[in-house]
């Protein structure tokens, strides 16, 4: 049997880094950290973004923006139908974290992605969140995506 591409779901915050250009060492980091994930590491997995990101992305302000859309434009794109939203409904009832992070973890979790991929570590990536997270995705039937950044993520492809 071949071996599957584990999924990625890309999140707003990745090709935003990808394009950043703030000096101060931290961003300087997680940029090169994400444009070495994308050059070295992306072609393991299968990615899928979401109009979401796609809105999200347009409706910014920020240099590089053009570069950023059109990093995600070819992606497969995961849809935002009835169920998903229902979903946002349950983790906003349960407050799991803010509205738009809600969207990015509910398409992550119902189309069954291994992982979500973002600088996030507030609301998404935040180790605080997973157990609770993992609790309510159990209560819905969903699998929890590992969610993680592109750091963490580029040692996985390296120890298989």
């Amino acid at each position: 049997m071949p071996h599957m591409k584990r999924t990625v779901y890309i999140e707003t915050t990745i090709p935003s880094f990808y394009h950043e250009v703030r000096s101060e060492p931290e961003m300087i980091s997680r940029r090169e950290s994400t444009r070495r994930w994308w050059k070295e590491d992306r072609s393991a997995y299968k990615l899928y973004s979401s109009a979401f990101v796609f809105g999200e992305l347009r409706e910014g302000d920020f240099p590089g923006r053009r570069e950023a859309l059109a990093m995600i434009e070819p992606l497969p794109w995961l849809e935002v139908i009835p169920t998903v939203e229902e979903i946002v409904t349950v983790y906003m009832r349960k407050k799991i974290m803010p509205l738009g992070d809600a969207y990015h973890l509910a398409v992550a979790s119902y189309y069954g992605m291994h992982f979500l991929l973002t600088w996030n570590c507030r609301h998404l990536a935040n180790a605080n969140k997973i157990r609770h997270l993992q609790i309510v995705n159990g209560e819905l039937g969903l699998a929890a995506p590992i969610i993680t950044t592109p750091d963490l993520l580029l040692m996985e492809v390296k120890d298989d």
